[in-house]
């Protein structure tokens, strides 16, 4: 009949674990799938060992592909994992490279990243401050969690906190600027 659309051919699901069904995927998704890890990874050899790779990978698991989800979104899903795994190992192998090649970055001493007379004023305070004003400003600990790590209350961490700020301030701050107004004491929260 000339004029009546054709209807249009009907193809038979995939059946899991099918090497005939499981060819039939290839042949519908090749190109399509290509095209996406090309435009993910901007390399065709990438993309074609990836796809490669995605290939292999969903028919070592084909036989547990549960019919229910469309083949095709679960064979892009394998690809997609395999680029983003592939470029995860690119970065890190370009870092080792650099590594290589510059030699590791020497540690930081963790007093010279402070100003010298704060590392001073903070060895003179009494430990038991100087403890809580390192574990809050330094590490981000809330005064709850100090006074756990510490084990003492937490309205004690507080006044500590209080004390060897008040103490800092009156030995580090230029007195022009605390006569001035321009120091600002922070405010620390209890975190209640």
């Amino acid at each position: 009949m000339e004029g009546s659309p054709q209807p249009e051919r009907e193809r038979p699901g995939y059946r899991p674990g099918s090497v005939e069904d499981f060819d039939r995927l290839y042949e519908a998704t090749n190109h399509r799938l290509f095209a996406t890890l090309v435009t993910l990874l901007r390399d065709r050899d990438a993309a074609e060992d990836c796809l490669q790779e995605a290939y292999l990978r969903a028919f070592r698991a084909w036989q547990r592909w549960r019919a229910d989800a469309p083949a095709e979104a679960w064979l892009h899903r394998i690809a997609i994992n395999v680029a983003v795994s592939y470029r995860r190992r690119e970065r890190l192998r370009e870092v080792g490279e650099l590594i290589r090649r510059l030699g590791l970055p020497p540690d930081p001493d963790p007093a010279e990243l402070v100003v010298p007379e704060l590392v001073r004023e903070l060895r003179a305070l009494p430990s038991k401050h100087a403890a809580a004003l390192v574990l809050r400003h330094l590490h981000g600990y809330s005064n709850r969690e100090i006074a756990h790590a510490l084990g003492v209350p937490e309205r004690t961490i507080a006044s500590r906190l209080a004390a060897a700020r008040n103490r800092l301030q009156a030995r580090l701050v230029d007195p022009s600027e605390a006569e001035s107004g321009t120091w600002q004491e922070p405010s620390v929260s209890s975190d209640k």
